[in-house]
């Protein structure tokens, strides 16, 4: 059976209801990782979770060791990856509190380690990003969404920026006049170093606030009120993922 790894973000530190049978501390060459590798059941189907921001959630995403990280989940023997991320939604359909299962995403960001392919190579090596998301593994997670009765964002594009500062309401515009439709801090590189360990990956990206200029409440307060709801949708889709088998 293929198995696979979820990711969790922020609100996401933990995953309720999973079966722990161990966690495994594994060391990489790139540094260690976000937390240990926690194997367990869920909803009856082994499952692996890494907490992308540490246990107590105080890894910033400029800081996440995203090498380590994916490394590490190869390394047990890792297949799949659902990476859960909180957004904000800057197209007008991206309401807080909703799901999206992005297909496109555009990188803002800078400085971060963001490829195995570097030092001494035996060739240069070019992976091709033009769908960066798993298109098998985006539609199981549409067809459990489906199932679950979980309205979803049918694609999307996300921008993945630096942090951990959100962003002004200008860069906003310009990020949507881009063709970006949702904004968060965590998607790049993570999709791009699975895609380059040969990972199947997708994003589950839950809405906790419209962008900056968007909402008429304070983005902080936004989140308070919605990502709870968010993450519940999300938690619905997973268990209709996983139910039947990863």
């Amino acid at each position: 059976m293929t198995r696979l790894a979820i990711i969790g973000g922020t609100g996401l530190t933990e995953l309720d209801g999973l079966e722990i049978t161990h966690r495994e501390v594994v060391s990489s060459p790139y540094g260690e990782p976000s937390g240990p590798v926690i194997h367990g059941r869920l909803f009856g189907t082994d499952v692996i979770f890494m907490a992308r921001h540490g246990h107590g959630h105080t890894i910033p995403p400029h800081e996440v060791n995203y090498r380590a990280n994916l490394w590490a989940l190869r390394k047990v023997g890792v297949e799949q990856v659902l990476a859960v991320a909180a957004v904000g939604g800057i197209r007008a359909d991206m309401q807080p509190g909703g799901v999206a299962i992005p297909d496109q995403i555009v990188d803002y960001t800078w400085g971060r380690e963001h490829t195995f392919f570097e030092g001494e190579l035996d060739a240069v090596t070019h992976i091709d990003f033009t769908e960066p998301y798993c298109p098998t593994l985006r539609a199981r997670l549409l067809a459990a969404a489906d199932a679950a009765g979980v309205e979803v964002a049918r694609g999307g594009v996300y921008a993945a920026t630096q942090g951990p500062r959100l962003e002004t309401a200008a860069e906003i515009n310009r990020l949507e006049r881009e063709g970006c439709d949702m904004v968060g801090m965590t998607g790049m590189p993570e999709a791009a170093l699975a895609r380059e360990l040969g990972l199947s990956y997708a994003c589950c990206a839950v809405i906790a606030n419209f962008a900056a200029g968007r909402g008429d409440q304070d983005i902080h307060a936004d989140i308070e009120a919605h990502l709870s709801a968010a993450l519940e949708r999300a938690r619905a889709l997973m268990a209709e993922l996983l139910k039947n088998g990863a």
